[in-house]
């Protein structure tokens, strides 16, 4: 449907991740789900943008499905939140900064307070809500903070990755990752789904009973998978076919 995934494993996603670090490399790194491929259909450019990321992963079953159904291999899921999880476990063994962004005033600072007890040696360079006006200050607080070697991103789908595309260039940090709601997950306000749910692909299920305000949103999963079956019967000359 135009978005280009990437065919790797968690693992191999957070060694092209470090492999950015090390070499200084300049890039941003988005996670969609079937909702925010959706958004795409309606919006070339927000397809273009994706599809300019270092890595494009795969989060969410829907985005599995429609694979199978259009032929196409991808290895499976690549969650934000588990890749983000390694790419830290990483990161503090060679004791590189993080700057995260995102979520309402103050969660940023307990996530980064969690963040550090689960991984010591990870420095964090400095933290930003997401509620800002003007995207000029939050650059600002980044910068402010010296070099920053990855930033985590989690203003939500198309916000924060039109921002990284804006702003990678203008920032002091090295990679930047669009992660959604994980900032609330790792400061511990909004519980991830039981690990048998995700294992089955049936997080969406658990977000659901907990916030029942999405269901019209994720009615868009079966309109999604029909229009791969379209798609798979009338080829579209979209960005990013093969």
């Amino acid at each position: 449907m135009g978005v280009r995934f990437h065919a790797v494993t968690l693992n191999e996603a957070v060694d092209c991740a470090m492999n950015h670090i090390h070499m200084k490399k300049k890039g941003y790194i988005v996670t969609p789900n079937p909702e925010i491929v959706y958004l795409t259909l309606d919006d070339p450019a927000f397809r273009s943008l994706l599809n300019g990321a270092a890595l494009v992963l795969p989060d969410g079953i829907g985005i599995i499905y429609a694979a199978r159904v259009l032929g196409r291999a991808l290895y499976g899921r690549v969650t934000g939140i588990d890749f983000a999880n390694l790419l830290m476990h990483r990161m503090a063994q060679e004791h590189l900064r993080l700057f995260l962004l995102g979520s309402k005033p103050g969660v940023a600072e307990l996530a980064a307070e969690n963040l550090q007890k689960k991984h010591p040696g990870l420095i964090i360079s400095g933290c930003h809500d997401g509620y800002f006006q003007d995207a000029q200050s939050a650059a600002d607080a980044v910068n402010a903070a010296g070099g920053t070697d990855v930033m985590f991103v989690c203003l939500g789908a198309p916000k924060q990755e039109y921002f990284m595309a804006e702003w990678q260039d203008k920032l002091n940090a090295t990679l930047l990752c669009g992660l959604g709601g994980s900032l609330d997950v790792f400061a511990g306000t909004v519980k991830r789904a039981p690990t048998i749910l995700g294992k089955l692909g049936l997080e969406w299920l658990y977000r659901l009973y907990k916030e029942p305000w999405r269901f019209r949103r994720m009615l868009k999963l079966p309109l999604f998978l029909l229009l791969a079956v379209k798609e798979r019967i009338h080829p579209q000359n979209r960005e990013g076919d093969k």
